[in-house]
């Protein structure tokens, strides 16, 4: 039997696998998503434990002034930095660059 918590980091991963490529979105835009406002801490950890998963873009997930928080859990320093140019985000200084265009919000993208 599942938990709560697994149930939810179930449903990030869900919303996560949705974000296309060239796109980011933040934690708190998830978990607003997710019906769990003030919850971004706890998709935080929905996507530290997310790595195992090689479906779930988790280099796509940024904090919300969009700083790459997470790079340090990837299995290089730059490795999400890498990811992201490959997409087409530029990234100085760990901060996505022109973020409100890259900017992907589930809220307005995915049905309720």
């Amino acid at each position: 039997m599942k938990t709560k918590r697994e149930n939810f980091f179930d449903q990030v991963y869900q919303v996560v696998r949705l974000i296309p490529a060239g796109r980011v979105t933040t934690y708190g835009a998830i978990a607003n998503y997710l019906g769990a406002k003030g919850s971004a801490r706890l998709v935080g950890y929905a996507m530290n434990a997310a790595h195992s998963y090689p479906d779930i873009p988790a280099h796509r997930v940024v904090n919300r002034v969009g700083l790459l928080t997470g790079k340090h859990h990837f299995n290089s320093p730059t490795e999400m930095i890498e990811r992201l140019s490959k997409e087409g985000i530029d990234i100085k200084n760990d901060i996505v660059q022109n973020f409100g265009f890259h900017f992907w919000d589930p809220q307005c993208n995915l049905d309720l």
